[in-house]
């Protein structure tokens, strides 16, 4: 006679919190079998002088002062807190599948090879060999120094070529006197620029305005050119060149892209590395062809 047929005896596997332990249990284990064995979340959480130093200084950063014993027990309080919903997340693997966790580790992969690149101090010789391979980047602009006479098209219709050639005309022969303030059309635009490079030109007057400004003649009335204004003739009184750029002048600038170049090529080759430990399959199926 078994113990649950003697009379008063006691069946515990009839127990119901006995069947909810079990059927607990089998939920936690198949959980385990797909998903994988995640490792356990360390037991010790060790925080460190330089942990709390590290609190502090985000803390003044913030408030502009040092925080009171209190506010300093918060922040550690805090910190402890999330280093344990933290250990507990990688164990479980919440991690996993979250876009904005890959996006955010992927950054602080890339952070570690830039950090790198830029602890790297270029020689000279790196640097000017940077320089040249960029040399239009870094030459300073030209600079044009012109005055120009308007011509307003929606005063004056279809005649306002007409009037302005007929007054170029007149200019290059000498037969009037060149007077921006006098002749042409009133306007809110200057009657001339100096020493005026093309980002200046072009936010004044645009970019077609540049064009024709560079092939303007030295010293002689020309146009009409168009603007986004109307019409003007311009006689162009000085134009300098741009200097070539010396490594002694412009070295801040150089060594500040030659630091990006070179954080983009390792990171790239250091992506190149981890990538090559991998075998990438792209399945594309029936449906996505074209």
């Amino acid at each position: 006679m078994t113990a649950d047929q003697r009379p008063g005896g006691y069946a515990l596997w009839r127990e119901p919190l006995l069947h909810f332990l079990l059927i607990g249990a089998a939920i936690f284990l198949l959980y385990r079998v797909l998903n994988g064995e995640g490792a356990p979340a360390p037991r010790e959480i060790v925080v460190t002088p330089a942990h709390i130093s590290a609190l502090q200084e985000g803390f003044s950063r913030t408030w502009l002062r040092h925080p009171n014993p209190e506010e300093l027990r918060g922040l550690v309080d805090e910190h402890i807190r999330e280093e344990v919903y933290y250990r507990e997340a990688i164990a479980m693997g919440l991690d996993r599948d979250d876009t904005v966790v890959r996006r955010r580790l992927r950054q602080k992969m890339e952070f570690l090879t830039e950090d790198v690149a830029s602890a790297a101090a270029p020689s000279d010789a790196q640097l000017e060999e940077f320089l040249q391979r960029h040399y239009d980047k870094f030459a300073t602009s030209s600079q044009t120094s012109f005055e120009q006479i308007y011509f307003n098209v929606g005063q004056r219709g279809e005649a306002a070529q007409r009037e302005a050639a007929e007054l170029l005309a007149a200019l290059q022969a000498g037969l009037t006197q060149a007077n921006a303030g006098s002749l042409g059309d009133t306007t809110l635009l200057p009657p001339g620029m100096t020493d005026a490079s093309p980002h200046d030109v072009e936010s004044v007057l645009g970019a077609g305005f540049v064009k024709q400004l560079d092939q303007a003649p030295l010293g002689q009335w020309a146009g009409p050119f168009e603007s986004a204004y109307g019409l003007h003739l311009v006689r162009v009184t000085s134009r300098k060149g741009g200097d070539k750029p010396v490594l002694a002048q412009v070295r801040p600038l150089v060594e500040r892209d030659w630091q990006a170049e070179q954080a983009q090529q390792r990171s790239e080759a250091f992506f190149q590395t981890l990538l090559a430990k991998y075998e990438v399959r792209i399945e594309t199926g029936e449906a996505a062809q074209p």
